[in-house]
């Protein structure tokens, strides 16, 4: 009888064993039926029932033109973020208002850092293309905000996408490491691709982002973290590195030499833009910008030979890097690294 006891218990707390093993990180799930715990100094915030169902209204205030309402508890570094938000303008008729409303992650607790995912809806059917390309759109704050990354990395970091005021929109959020990508609707194709995050911050909270001159509205957050990939902030970016550009004027392999003094960065590209060209550049906890001068290559099919400006941005990863790779009026496209031994 004992030993019977005693097989059953055996089998039990291994079974008990591998269902914890197997049991997923907790789901959190903010029905925002109310405004409890809500972390938003900027913001009013109202319990309200907007198109058919309970939700949670932010109107800024004061002087400021965007605010984030923390969830309270969030701490989410990858996995899926999935909401239901809408928007409406509090503009005077005849004055056009695109909008924003999102949400953002891995945020700071005072919000003063953040990754955003927003959505413009009043763009999405605008008369002209270039609006209509500003839909969705992500960005990191503080230091790359909307006008940097449209400026630096043209059609990069925004897209366009079906919208509409007043209504309910489905967001969903993929996050894995420095890569993240947007969902709407439903659609199993993502609105938008973000290869390669701007933000230092590996995780953080989960936060509704709202504007001036407008309700926004939402609902029905769901977070579900994955096991989350190995990163760590702070590589050395110093040595010898074997690089491959990929882009729509196609591919190129080159050397780079890099050295490092505090912030600073310097070093020579060889490649087909030239031998030894002097790069200069900065790095940020592991987060690489450079340029240099080179000169498009007489054998390419795609324009004239004739001198260019390059320009480089990305993560180090121990000893691998990625980033995206752009020749002002040339090309754009994806780099790859490795360290030479």
């Amino acid at each position: 009888m004992l030993n019977r006891w005693l097989n059953h218990t055996v089998v039990t707390v291994l079974a008990s064993s591998c269902l914890f093993a197997e049991t997923p990180a907790r789901v959190q799930i903010f029905p925002l039926r109310n405004t409890t715990g809500l972390i938003a100094p900027k913001l009013k915030t109202e319990a309200v029932e907007y198109l058919g169902r309970r939700s949670v209204r932010l109107i800024l205030e004061g002087e400021d033109h965007d605010g984030l309402a923390l969830l309270p508890g969030s701490d989410f570094q990858d996995g899926v973020i999935e909401a239901d938000i809408a928007l409406k303008a509090t503009t005077p008729p005849g004055v056009r208002f695109p909008g924003f409303v999102g949400i953002a992650f891995r945020a700071r607790p005072d919000a003063s850092h953040y990754e955003l995912f927003y959505l413009r809806p009043g763009n999405s059917e605008a008369a002209d293309q270039a609006m209509r390309n500003h839909s969705v759109q992500y960005v990191s704050e503080p230091e790359f905000g909307w006008y940097r990354l449209r400026r630096e990395w043209p059609s990069v970091y925004e897209s366009h996408a079906e919208l509409a005021m007043e209504t309910w929109t489905k967001v969903r959020i993929e996050v894995a490491g420095r890569a993240a990508k947007l969902y709407l609707n439903g659609s199993a194709k993502p609105s938008l691709v973000v290869d390669g995050l701007k933000g230092e911050d590996l995780h953080g909270a989960v936060g509704l982002w709202s504007f001036t001159d407008e309700e926004a509205y939402f609902s029905n957050v769901r977070i579900t973290p994955s096991v989350p990939e190995t990163l760590k902030n702070g590589s050395e970016v110093a040595g010898s590195w074997e690089m491959r550009y990929s882009s729509d004027a196609g591919r190129m392999d080159a050397l780079m030499e890099l050295h490092r003094n505090g912030n600073k960065l310097t070093g020579t590209w060889s490649g087909p833009l030239g031998e030894g060209r002097a790069m200069t550049g900065t790095w940020r906890n592991g987060y690489v910008e450079l340029s240099f001068a080179g000169d498009w290559p007489k054998e390419s099919p795609q324009g004239a030979p004739g001198p260019v400006n390059a320009f480089l941005s990305g993560w180090i990863d121990g000893d691998a890097g990625k980033g995206r790779m752009r020749v002002e009026g040339r090309s754009d496209g994806g780099w790859v690294a490795k360290r030479k031994e």
